[in-house]
């Protein structure tokens, strides 16, 4: 198993570690509901360090992405960041990542369970003159996520991060160390991640823990926790080969007016025709926890399965994400999970799940 540079930080912190995709990751310190609440409320801070990096660089490199990624990359300039996918030639979905519009080079933040399909297809589709370079071994990445976020890094930071902009980027000093500091997350919740040198992430991390307003040390469950609420989903839950984006409700992540990746057409298809299953989020009515592969019922028939579940602690609810037939789909439909055999009454409920307008930042 590989360890990020913070591995000795989460082990004196005492956290548990557990095996994700290949990494000794931790999963959570104190526990999952109280690193949860501490994000949504104040501050956490994630070492996502797993995760890969791989820039595009050369004088085609906006027109070669254009036509290798779903999203219109064309939209971003220097400095912005956007969600997008990478599909296979049939449209089926090879990852979803974050792509970086820097001012020499493109940024794309990839899963760390898809790091080598990724390079493997980029590579694979780059033509002459366009470089993929593997950044992943060297890159150190922290996620500071919470309303509380700019309190702890602005002691730390130069220039001030304040002025971002959600989905924007720009370089900076963070405790020393030069980085680059995004206005993205993956948590519902205002933040920024960080990507420096790998073997000076715990610099920052110390530093970090070290402010006034330090943030709480938060692990891979409450991670998992945060954007289940919110409706985002995880690559190898909802997003797979086996699916193009559409039926998970991505298409506005997909630039169908143009097309010409790969894919496209099946996407366009699907568009307009519809998709016999979809990505919904569930709520139980009753005690119980959904997870993932239990089996969606209406009227005792199987219209669907759970692809995540969990007890949200924003809520106090079994909640979850899940794909059922498109006639079962609507807002408010009455459904039952099958829990161990045991069938809990749920409903179709609006993603997110949790308030999702912009909560007051405490810059003060």
């Amino acid at each position: 198993l590989k360890r990020t540079s913070l591995y000795d930080a989460h082990a004196s912190a005492g956290a548990k570690i557990v095996d994700f995709a290949g990494w000794e990751m931790p999963v959570e310190y104190l526990g999952v509901r109280a690193e949860h609440l501490a994000v949504r409320e104040r501050c956490g801070l994630f070492d996502v360090s797993h995760m890969g990096q791989i820039e595009v660089v050369g004088p085609g490199a906006r027109d070669f992405l254009q036509a290798t990624l779903t999203n219109d990359i064309t939209r971003i300039g220097p400095g912005q960041a956007q969600y997008t996918l990478l599909p296979d030639d049939d449209g089926g979905v090879i990852d979803d990542l974050l792509a970086y519009a820097l001012l020499d080079r493109f940024l794309l933040v990839v899963n760390a369970s898809n790091i080598q399909a990724c390079l493997d297809r980029i590579t694979a589709l780059a033509p002459a003159g366009i470089e993929v370079i593997d950044r992943s071994p060297g890159t150190g990445m922290l996620a500071l996520q919470g309303p509380a976020w700019a309190k702890a890094l602005t002691p730390i930071s130069s220039p001030e991060p304040f002025s971002l902009q959600y989905m924007e980027a720009t370089e900076a000093t963070v405790a020393g160390v030069p980085c680059l500091v995004a206005r993205t997350g993956y948590t519902g919740e205002p933040g920024v991640e960080i990507m420096c040198d790998a073997g000076q992430a715990p610099a920052i991390w110390d530093a970090l823990m070290g402010t006034p307003d330090r943030p709480d040390p938060a692990g891979l469950g409450a991670r998992d926790t945060l954007r289940l609420e919110m409706g985002y989903p995880l690559y190898g839950n909802e997003l797979s080969r086996d699916r193009t984006p559409i039926p998970a409700g991505l298409k506005w992540a997909c630039d169908l007016k143009h097309g010409g990746f790969p894919g496209a057409e099946r996407m366009q298809r699907e568009a307009e025709q519809g998709t016999p299953e979809r990505l919904v989020g569930i709520m139980l009515t009753e005690k119980g926890i959904p997870r993932g592969g239990c089996p969606v019922l209406v009227d005792g028939q199987q219209v669907g399965t759970v692809t995540s579940g969990t007890l949200s602690p924003s809520l106090g609810v079994g909640a979850g994400l899940a794909y059922v037939s498109a006639e079962h789909a609507e807002r408010g439909t009455r459904l039952q999970v099958d829990v161990r055999g045991k069938p809990k009454a749920a409903e179709v409920v609006t993603l997110p799940m949790v308030d999702s307008s912009p909560r007051k930042e405490h810059h003060s």
